[in-house]
C-alpha cells in the first residue's frame, strides 16, 4: 500500500490538510514524529481531530528502528506525521530512502513550514541566503560554522534564517555513557539565547580576526519570531542587542539577521521595531 509523510503545518491539529486528514483516516497506523519540531497541543488533541492513535515516534525510534514503522506497510497506509513540512529535516528523507529501497510506495503531502511562513516577517523569500542552525553551547562544545555561512550570505546582502535548537529525549553525557534510559527535559533555544551565543562567537571571531569584515555585530537589524502560525504569535524586530532583551514568551523561536532591504521589505519591517529610531540607523536600505 502505502507510506504517507505528511506535514502537519505549524499550530495545532487543524492545520493539516484536507488531503493530508483524507490520508490519516485511511491509515492502519500513525506515527507523530516529535523531536525536530512541535505543535502547541498534545498528541491527544490529534487524535480526537483524526479519529485514529497517534503513536509518538521519538528520534530513537526514527533513526535506529524504522522498520517498525515501516512494518506491513506494503499491504496497509501508513502515516507518518511532521511538523511543519514533510521534508524540513533530513531524518525525513531517509525514511523516505528505506521505504523505497524496500519498494514501498511513499506519498508526500505537503504543508507550510518555518521556511515559507517566515515571510510573515516581510523580509522577501526570495532574498534569503542559506538557512543555519543555531545549537546549544556547552562548556566543551561552542561550534560556529554557522558564523561563515551568515558571512557568505551578508557578503551578498541576503538575509539569514536561524533555525533554534531543540532538545527533547536527550541523554546525558553520564547516563549515555552508562546505558541509562534516563531522559534530560525538553529544552527549546530562545531568540534570547540564540543571540547571546551569536555575539559570543562574533566577539571571538573578531578577536581572532581583526581585520575581517564582521558578519554582522550587535548593531545588526534582525526580526525575532516566536509561536508562527499561532494566535499569539510573535514578531519583533531590532538590533541583536535589543532582541536580546526581549521576551518573546514561550517556543518555538526563530531568528532573522537581515541583509540589505529593499525600501518596501524595510517598510513593513519597521512595523515591528522596538525602537524606531534605531531601525532607521542600522537597517540596511536599498531604494533600487
Amino acid at each position: 500500500m502505502v507510506l504517507y509523510i505528511i506535514g502537519l503545518g505549524l499550530s495545532d491539529e487543524k492545520d493539516i490538510t484536507v488531503k493530508g486528514l483524507e490520508a490519516v483516516k485511511s491509515c492502519e497506523r500513525v506515527y507523530l514524529e516529535a523531536y525536530t519540531s512541535i505543535l502547541t497541543v498534545g498528541k491527544e488533541r490529534l487524535e480526537v481531530f483524526y479519529g485514529k492513535e497517534v503513536v509518538i515516534a521519538d528520534r530513537e525510534m526514527v533513526e535506529q528502528e524504522a522498520d517498525v514503522i515501516l512494518k506491513d506497510a506494503a499491504t496497509v497506509n501508513v502515516a507518518f506525521l511532521v511538523v511543519g513540512d514533510p521534508f524540513g529535516a533530513t531524518t525525513h528523507t531517509d525514511l523516505v530512502h528505506r521505504a523505497t529501497e524496500l519498494s514501498i510506495p511513499v506519498v508526500p503531502i505537503h504543508n507550510a513550514s518555518i521556511m515559507n511562513a517566515v515571510g510573515c516577517c516581510g523580509l522577501q523569500l526570495y532574498n534569503y541566503g542559506q538557512t543555519v542552525s543555531i545549537v546549544f553551547f556547552t562548556e566543551t562544545w561552542k561550534p560556529d560554522s554557522f558564523y561563515d555561512k551568515i558571512a557568505m550570505n551578508s557578503r551578498i546582502e541576503l538575509h539569514t534564517l536561524c533555525l533554534l535548537d531543540i532538545k527533547v529525549k536527550e541523554q546525558s553525557i553520564e547516563n549515555l555513557a552508562r546505558g541509562r534510559k534516563i531522559y534530560e527535559p525538553a529544552r527549546y533555544m530562545s531568540i534570547n539565547t540564540a543571540v547571546s551565543q551569536l555575539l559570543e562567537i562574533a566577539d571571538a571571531r573578531a578577536a581572532a580576526e581583526p581585520d575581517a569584515v564582521p558578519a554582522y555585530t550587535k548593531y545588526t537589524i534582525a526580526v525575532g519570531l516566536a509561536r508562527v502560525g499561532c494566535d499569539d504569535q510573535k514578531v519583533v524586530a531590532g538590533t541583536l542587542a535589543e532582541l536580546e532583551k526581549v521576551d518573546f514568551g514561550g517556543p518555538l523561536h526563530s531568528l532573522v539577521l537581515a541583509g540589505r532591504m529593499h525600501f518596501l521589505e524595510a517598510e513593513v519591517v519597521r512595523a515591528f521595531a522596538v525602537d524606531k529610531e534605531s531601525f532607521d540607523r542600522h537597517a540596511q536600505v536599498s531604494q533600487h
